[in-house]
């Protein structure tokens, strides 16, 4: 990933595509168990499929840009949040 002063726009890029794609898969990103069952469920339909994969991947890039941003001590935000980024304040 580049440095922490892209966070905010990758994040944002990438929650877009993810809408998108959860969109085309019937996926509501707001019921985490859609976002399992999309995670492990494959279709029989090609086109479907592909889009589900595509969806898979993304989910699985934010949640690693999720840890490295916690690692750098980031705050990022939830995937339906479209808040701005700070750092995390020690407590």
């Amino acid at each position: 990933m580049s440095g922490f002063e892209h966070y905010d726009r990758e994040l944002r890029d990438l929650d877009n595509e993810i809408r998108r794609y959860a969109a085309l898969c019937h996926v509501d990103l707001s019921k985490r168990h859609e976002i399992e069952a999309c995670l492990k469920m494959r279709h029989d339909d090609w086109a479907a499929d592909k889009a589900r994969e595509s969806l898979q991947g993304l989910l699985i890039l934010r949640i690693k840009l999720e840890t490295e941003m916690i690692e750098l001590g980031f705050d990022p935000p939830p995937l339906l949040s479209t808040v701005e980024i700070s750092p995390r304040k020690a407590v």
